[in-house]
């Protein structure tokens, strides 16, 4: 690990730190040597592994006064756990990368890590090391493992008939960042709109990745294609037609938003279409599945948005179509 300065005074040196913020870390019996060394050790999973990896970085990602140091720290993971339930499968184990600026305190990190472990917990996961470093601005580097035991979804799996699906509703956590930035203005009702934004900002803030559903989506035969809704619904599927090479037609009026998202927004679609950050699936499933035993099955609601057509046009009916773009990590948020 790189040597961490004394951060005026305000911080441990870094072993002591290192030492404080693993303190409560627990590890399941597959973990066999976890922080404290080198490397980690952990045992051969059952099936294939999945390795993902994913960073937030401070005025990219998140404004550190927008929630808590614990739903941040929460959020680090719930998107690296995304990319896992977006293959179907289950997380094993995880090392985080902290890079620490001047002005951020021990507490705060104490409420990161707490907020890490949490879910970590809950996602059956272990954090068996990682590294701490100084740098201009707060970061958080989580590389994740996982592994496939009922099946894998991949993105150049979606056919021509296939119909496609998403899970929950979209575009709330796009508002919800929209409404922290201070560029949503109130509109309509002031006490319904208050109860609206606040059920958007928690969306953006605490994300719950769609482990349970995407195990059981991977044990379809065939697997669906899929991917999480990461960066927007028409930049993802495009990803999905893209490395399939196929064609969707999607049905504007069946979109799914929240009732919060239609007190902000009334018929507008625009940040439910090209709004990301939800980690809500897509997925592209052979005829014959209903929204209600897909519901059942994932124990989260489901909905058809569309169909896998031939050729390599995306087509929206009963609406005019948006940019297709959405988040870009390259460039500024609009």
């Amino acid at each position: 690990m790189s040597k961490l300065p004394d951060a005026s005074g305000k911080l441990p040196s870094e072993f002591e730190l290192i030492a404080r913020l693993s303190k409560g870390i627990r590890l399941s019996r597959r973990t066999i040597l976890g922080i404290g060394d080198d490397c980690a050790i952990v045992s051969r999973p059952r099936g294939d592994t999945l390795f993902t990896i994913d960073s937030m970085v401070e005025n990219v990602h998140f404004d550190p006064r927008w929630g808590t140091p614990e739903q941040l720290g929460a959020r680090a993971l719930e998107v690296n756990l995304s990319d896992i339930a977006a293959m179907g499968g289950r997380p094993t184990a995880c090392v985080v990368n902290l890079a620490v600026r001047d002005g951020i305190s021990a507490r705060t990190l104490d409420g990161i890590y707490a907020g890490l472990r949490n879910a970590a917990r809950e996602a059956s996961t272990d954090i068996v090391g990682g590294n701490i470093t100084r740098a201009r601005e707060l970061s958080i580097t989580i590389a994740l493992l996982g592994e496939i035991r009922r099946g894998v979804m991949r993105r150049d799996a979606a056919r021509p008939g296939d119909q496609i699906f998403v899970t929950g509703t979209l575009g709330d956590a796009a508002l919800g960042w929209r409404i922290l930035a201070g560029k949503l203005k109130p509109r309509g009702d002031a006490r319904r709109d208050r109860g609206a934004r606040k059920y958007l900002v928690e969306r953006f803030l605490s994300p719950q990745a769609r482990l349970f559903a995407g195990e059981r989506l991977a044990a379809l035969r065939p697997a669906p294609a899929a991917i999480d809704v990461s960066d927007g619904l028409m930049q993802d599927l495009g990803h999905i037609l893209e490395r399939s090479g196929v064609g969707a037609e999607i049905e504007a009026s069946r979109i799914p938003v929240s009732p919060a998202y239609r007190a902000v927004m009334g018929n507008s679609l625009v940040h439910a279409l090209t709004g990301g950050e939800d980690y809500e699936l897509i997925f592209c499933a052979r005829r014959g599945h209903s929204e209600a035993e897909l519901s059942r099955r994932l124990r989260v609601a489901v909905r058809r948005i569309g169909t896998i057509v031939r050729g390599k046009r995306l087509k929206m009916i009963g609406a005019s179509t948006p940019t297709i773009g959405g988040w870009d990590q390259l460039r500024s948020r609009g």
